[in-house]
C-alpha cells in the first residue's frame, strides 16, 4: 500500500512541476535573494541606494561606462551571493549609486559618466572592503576581476552586539519565541524552556498545552519523532535547553502542515552551525536534583559538513501524593484513602548524527541519524485503607516499582533542489521506531508487615513510521507564491501484555486468572496532497489559504486475532492567515480546521494497575475528532515596549475525552479511560509584552485566559448512561527579567503561574514555579560560569485536582519536592569562519498524532514565508 502511495505522489508531483516550470521561468537566474519577497536586482537597487529614480538620475550624471567584477570567499572561493557594491565618490567617499551581486557572485555598474570612483563590497559576516582608485572614461569598460571577501571573523567573540534580536517575532501563521539567551535553562531540558513561552503552560509531569489544550502536536527542526507519538512529556526531557534556537507556536497552521494537532503545532528549532572548519562545544551541570553533560562537535569543509553530538541528563527527585476517593457500586459506598512517597530516577540521552552534502550549486542532500533513550525508574510506597459503608474493612501496603524504558531511532533522508530563489523541489524519507518498556513490580504486605504475595504487569509496545513526501513551490510574479506537496505515512503500533502473579515471596510467577493477557496490532495508512497559495496585495495585505486532504485507512485486530472495527475516513481541511502591518502594528485573522488522531497510549488496551486505586487503559476503538479554529491577534510596538494581544475561539465535535469510571471487580478503585463521546467549546484571550526598559535591562510578561464549556456522557448512580455537562475558566501568567550587567556578567528571574483547569468530571489543579540565575562570561564569552536556584523556598509545588460524577468522587493531591540549585559550564573550543547558510530539505513533519495529556484540558510577512 506504501508503495502504490508513493509512487501516485511523486508521478502526480512530477507531472505539475513540468508544466509550472515551463510557465513559470519568469526572468531567469536573476530572481530574488532566497527568503526576500519576490523583487528583481534593480528594485533591491533602489531600496539601497534610493527608490527615486529621476532622484538618482538627478543627483548623478549618466554616461556610457561600465565596471564589473566578480566576488569571491577568501577561503572557499565560492562566489558570494548577493552582496552589496556601493560605488563610491573618490572625493567625499559618499556612495552614488550601487548594485548587488548575482547568484554567481557577478556584479555590473552601467551608464557611468566619466569620473574618479572606488567600489566598497560588504556582506553581512565579511569584512568592508573597498577598491583601488578607479578612473571611468567615456565607452570605457572596467573589469576589476576577481575580489576576495574575507571573513569578519572578530564578530565571532570580540565585538559586542549592541542591537538584540527581538524576544518575539510575528509571522503570518505563528508567534516565534527566541530562547537562546535564557540563563537558568542551562542544564536543564525543552520543557523548562517551553514554561516561558507565551500561550504555553507546563505541568509537573512535563504535559504541555497550548491555549489550555493538550492536544497538540510537537515537531523537532520540523521532524516528528515516534517517542513524541508516545509520550510529549517523555520526548521533551531528552531534548537538552541549552541547543534550543527558537520555539514556534503555530496556532494557525496552513495546509502544508499535517492536519493533526487541534490545539495547533509547537516547533522547537535547534542551534545549527553555518560556520566553517572544527568546534566542541562542552556544556556540564551539577545540581542538587539533577546533572548533565553534553558534547557537540562539528566539521565543515567544502561542500562537506558533519555533526556529532551527545546528551546524557540525570535526575533525582523526592514526591508525595495522597488520593481520596468514594465510589457507589450496587448501593454500597466505598471509600479510599491513600499515602504514597515516591523516588524518581530518571536518565535520559540523545545522540545525533548528522551530514550534508552539496551536490552542485542548487542542488543538496542531507541525512540525520538520532538515537534516544529514556531510563524512568520509580520507586514507590502505597498505604491504602479501605472502607465500606463508613467501616474500615481492609489496609494494604504495596512497594512498587515501575518501570518507563524507551528507545528510539530516527533516521532521515532530504534532497532539495533549486531552481531559482523561491522555486524548489524536494524530497524526503524518514524511518523512525520506538521500543517501549512500561513495567511495574509490586510486594504487597500484611497489616503484620509480611510479604503475603507479589504483581508484576509485563507491558512491552513498539511504534514505527515509515514516511514519504514531496513538496513543490514556486513564485508567480512579485508577489504571489504557490505551494504543494504529497505525503505517505505507513505507521505500525503493536503492544503485548499480561500480569503474573506470586504467593510470598516466591520467585515462581504465573498468569493472572483475573487480568488476561493480550495484545494489539494496530496499522494506519494516511495518504494526503495540499495546495497553499500566498499573495500580498499592493496596499500590503497579506494572503495565504490553501486546504488539504487526507485519506487514513486503519487495521486493527487483538490478540485472539478478531478484527476491530474501525472504518476509514476522508477530510478535507481548509486554512485561511490574513496579515496586514499599519505603521509598525501587525492585524492577523486565521481559520483552519484540525484533525486529532489518538496517541500510542490512548489506544493500549493494557490494564496499567501500577496503582490499584487509580487505574489507567486505553481505547483501540477510537477515531480521530475534529476541532474548527479562529483567531484573532495584534502585535504593535509602542515606544520600547512590543504588545500581542489576541482572541482565539475552538469548537470540537466527537472530541477524545478522559472518562473516569467505577471498577466492576476492584473495590474502591477507579478506572481512567478515553472514549469519542464529547463537546469542547473554548473561548479567550492571550497578552504578552516585552519592555526594554534600558539597553542591558528587559521585563516580559503577560497573561492567558479562556472560558471552557464540556458535554459528554457518564453513569449515573444506576449504571445508566446520562449527559453531563461542566464549565470553567482558567486564568494562567508569566513574568520574566533580564538584565546585563559589567565585565561579562548577567542575571534572569522567572515565575509562572497556572490556574485550576477545567475538565469534563471535575477540574485539575493549580501550579507555580520560579528560578533566578547568575551567569558570567570569560575568554572573549568562549565560555561561560553560572548558577541557578528554582523553587528554592518552601516545601514544593502541590498540585490539587478533583474529580467528580454520579458514581464516584475523586480527590488527588501531588507534592513534587523540586527544590534546585544548580552549577552550569560551557566552553568552546576550534576555529570557525562565517560560511553562508547552506539550502536546507524540507524534512518529513508528521504533526499527526494526539498527545498523552487526555482531551479535557482541553507581522504580514512576505509572500515567500515559509512554513
Amino acid at each position: 500500500m506504501l508503495r502504490t502511495y508513493t509512487h501516485l505522489l511523486l508521478v502526480c508531483t512530477g507531472l505539475l512541476i513540468s508544466s509550472l516550470s515551463l510557465a513559470q521561468m519568469g526572468p531567469g537566474p536573476g530572481g530574488p535573494p532566497p527568503g526576500g519577497g519576490f523583487g528583481n536586482q534593480e528594485e533591491r537597487q533602489r531600496k539601497t541606494f534610493g527608490s527615486d529614480d529621476n532622484a538618482t538620475d538627478a543627483q548623478q550624471p549618466r554616461g556610457n561606462g561600465k565596471i564589473s567584477g566578480i566576488l569571491l570567499d577568501s577561503v572557499t572561493n565560492k562566489p558570494v551571493e548577493y552582496a552589496t557594491v556601493a560605488l563610491l565618490n573618490a572625493k567625499t567617499g559618499k556612495p552614488i549609486d550601487g548594485t548587488t551581486s548575482d547568484d554567481k557572485g557577478h556584479f555590473a555598474l552601467t551608464k557611468l559618466a566619466p569620473g574618479d570612483y572606488r567600489l566598497q563590497y560588504s556582506f553581512i559576516g565579511y569584512k568592508s572592503i573597498e577598491s583601488a582608485l578607479l578612473s571611468v572614461k567615456r565607452g570605457s569598460d572596467l573589469n576589476v576581476g576577481s575580489v576576495a571577501l574575507p571573513a569578519d571573523t572578530k564578530t565571532l567573540g570580540e565585538v559586542e552586539v549592541v542591537g538584540q534580536k527581538a524576544l518575539l517575532e510575528e509571522k503570518v501563521d505563528r508567534l516565534v519565541y527566541n530562547a537562546e539567551k535564557d540563563l537558568t535553562a542551562k542544564g536543564g531540558d525543552a520543557t523548562d524552556i517551553l514554561k516561558k513561552v507565551p500561550m504555553l503552560s507546563v505541568d509537573l509531569d512535563g504535559n504541555v498545552s497550548l491555549r489550555g489544550s493538550q492536544n497538540i502536536r510537537v515537531l523537532i527542526n520540523n521532524k516528528p519523532s515516534t517517542i513524541v507519538a508516545s509520550s510529549v512529556a517523555d520526548a521533551l526531557k531528552q531534548l537538552p535547553a541549552d541547543m534550543i534556537k527558537t520555539v514556534e507556536v503555530i496556532t494557525s497552521p496552513s495546509a502544508k502542515y499535517d492536519a493533526e494537532g487541534a490545539g495547533g503545532i509547537i516547533n522547537i528549532v535547534t542551534k545549527k552551525n553555518t560556520l566553517h572548519g572544527l568546534t566542541l562545544n562542552v556544556d556540564a551541570g551539577a545540581g542538587i536534583r539533577g546533572s548533565n553533560l553534553g558534547l557537540n562537535g562539528s566539521y565543515r569543509q567544502g561542500k562537506l559538513g558533519i555533526s556529532l553530538s551527545g546528551f546524557g541528563r540525570a535526575m533525582y527527585n523526592r514526591a508525595t501524593s495522597s488520593l481520596n476517593q468514594t465510589t457507589v457500586v450496587d448501593g454500597r459506598s466505598i471509600r479510599s484513602n491513600q499515602e504514597a512517597s515516591a523516588y524518581d530516577k530518571p536518565l535520559f540521552g540523545q545522540y545525533t548524527l548528522g551530514f550534508d552534502y552539496d551536490i552542485a550549486k542548487n542542488q543538496s542532500l542531507t541525512a540525520n541519524i538520532r538515537y534516544g533513550t529514556r531510563n524512568f525508574v520509580q520507586e514507590q510506597n502505597q498505604l491504602t485503607n479501605l472502607f465500606t459503608d463508613g467501616i474500615l474493612t481492609g489496609i494494604t501496603n504495596r512497594n512498587v516499582d515501575r518501570k518507563d524504558l524507551s528507545n528510539t531511532v530516527d533516521m532521515n533522508v532530504d534532497y532539495v533542489r533549486q531552481f531559482k530563489p523561491q522555486q524548489e523541489w524536494s524530497v524526503s524519507t524518514q524511518y523512525s521506531r520506538t521500543n517501549l518498556t512500561n513495567n511495574f513490580y509490586a510486594d504487597l504486605f500484611g497489616q503484620a508487615g509480611e510479604l503475603t504475595n507479589r504483581q508484576r504487569n509485563i507491558n512491552g509496545n513498539v511504534n514505527q513510521e515509515t514516511t514519504v513526501q514531496t513538496d513543490y513551490q514556486t513564485p508567480i510574479g512579485k508577489s504571489q507564491l504557490l505551494e504543494f506537496g504529497a505525503k505517505g505515512i505507513m505507521r505500525q503500533v503493536n503492544s503485548n501484555y499480561e500480569y503474573q502473579v506470586a504467593t510470598g515471596s516466591s520467585d515462581r510467577f504465573i498468569l493472572d486468572p483475573n487480568n488476561p493477557a493480550g495484545s494489539l496490532n494496530y496499522q494506519q495508512m494516511i495518504g494526503a496532497g495540499y495546495v497553499s497559495y500566498t499573495f500580498v496585495t499592493r496596499n500590503k495585505y497579506s494572503f495565504k489559504v490553501g486546504t488539504r486532504y487526507e485519506h487514513t485507512s486503519i487495521t486493527a485486530k487483538t490478540g485472539e486475532n478478531v478484527a476491530l472495527p474501525i472504518p476509514a475516513y476522508s477530510n478535507l481541511v481548509p486554512s485561511v492567515n490574513v496579515s496586514k502591518t499599519v505603521k509598525g502594528t501587525t492585524l492577523k485573522a486565521g481559520y483552519n480546521r484540525r484533525i486529532q488522531r489518538p496517541g500510542l497510549q490512548q489506544l493500549n488496551p493494557n490494564f496499567n494497575a501500577a496503582n490499584p486505586q487509580n487505574i489507567m487503559v486505553g481505547n483501540p476503538l477510537l477515531s480521530p475528532e475534529l476541532t474548527d479554529n479562529m483567531e484573532l491577534s495584534m502585535g504593535t510596538n509602542i515606544r520600547k515596549t512590543y504588545l500581542n494581544v489576541a482572541l482565539f475561539g475552538r469548537l470540537t465535535n466527537n472530541a477524545i475525552t478522559q472518562i473516569r469510571l467505577p471498577s466492576d471487580t476492584l473495590a474502591g478503585a477507579i478506572i481512567t479511560t478515553f472514549q469519542n463521546i464529547g463537546i469542547q467549546r473554548t473561548t479567550g484571550a492571550n497578552v504578552f509584552a516585552n519592555v526594554n526598559i534600558t539597553p542591558k535591562w528587559s521585563v516580559n510578561g503577560g497573561f492567558d485566559g479562556y472560558y471552557m464549556y464540556m458535554q459528554g456522557m457518564a453513569q449515573d448512580a444506576d449504571g445508566k448512561s446520562v449527559t453531563i455537562t461542566n464549565t470553567g475558566f482558567s486564568l494562567g501568567g508569566r513574568l520574566m527579567s533580564q538584565l546585563q550587567l559589567n565585565k561579562g556578567w548577567s542575571a534572569q528571574v522567572f515565575s509562572f503561574f497556572r490556574g485550576p483547569m477545567p475538565q469534563l468530571q471535575g477540574q485539575m489543579g493549580s501550579m507555580y514555579m520560579y528560578s533566578l540565575g547568575i551567569r558570567k562570561d570569560m575568554n572573549n564569552k568562549r565560555g561561560s560560569i553560572g548558577l541557578a536556584a528554582e523553587n528554592f523556598a518552601g516545601q514544593g509545588v502541590q498540585m490539587r485536582s478533583e474529580f467528580n460524577s454520579p458514581q464516584l468522587s475523586q480527590v488527588s493531591v501531588m507534592r513534587l519536592i523540586n527544590r534546585n540549585v544548580k552549577v552550569t559550564f560551557t566552553y568552546r573550543i576550534g576555529k570557525m569562519t562565517f560560511e553562508a547558510p547552506r539550502k536546507k530539505g524540507r524534512s518529513v513533519n508528521n504533526d499527526d498524532v494526539k498527545g498523552e495529556g487526555g482531551g479535557d484540558s482541553g507581522g504580514g510577512s512576505p509572500a515567500g514565508t515559509k512554513n
